[in-house]
């Protein structure tokens, strides 16, 4: 498996704010890291989230939801998780309209990480 680091993701962001406009820089680095850091969680020896599927819908929902940057927190939560599938080797075809509803809808609390990965698994 194939992992993105603090600084491919705080890169990635840096890009994304550059292209779509908003500022750059992060809120809280703490919640940047549990982000990161949330998706290889164990309990008793044994992932919490054992496929990439569900490690990508964490890690979108957790960069969405712990607002660890200034600005673009929907917007990097989503690419990341493109990202992070496409590098593993899941691609997934989506329109426009569907990935601005996701990043809403997990913003608004109205979608959780178990429909996200419902959703990367509806879209492969």
């Amino acid at each position: 498996m194939i992992r993105l680091t603090k600084e491919q993701i705080l890169t990635m962001h840096k890009l994304l704010i550059n292209k779509t406009g908003g500022l750059d820089g992060i809120k809280d680095n703490g919640m940047l890291e549990s982000a990161i850091q949330s998706l290889f969680q164990t309990f008793m020896g044994e992932e919490l989230y054992p496929t990439i599927i569900k490690k990508a819908a964490v890690l979108c929902y957790g960069l969405i939801n712990n607002h660890s940057f200034f600005d673009g927190n929907k917007r990097i939560g989503i690419l990341t998780m493109l990202t992070f599938l496409e590098l593993n080797g899941i691609s997934l075809s989506y329109t426009d309209d569907d990935i601005i509803q996701l990043g809403l809808g997990i913003a608004s609390g109205n979608i959780s990480q178990v429909e996200i990965s419902n959703w990367i698994i509806q879209h492969c």
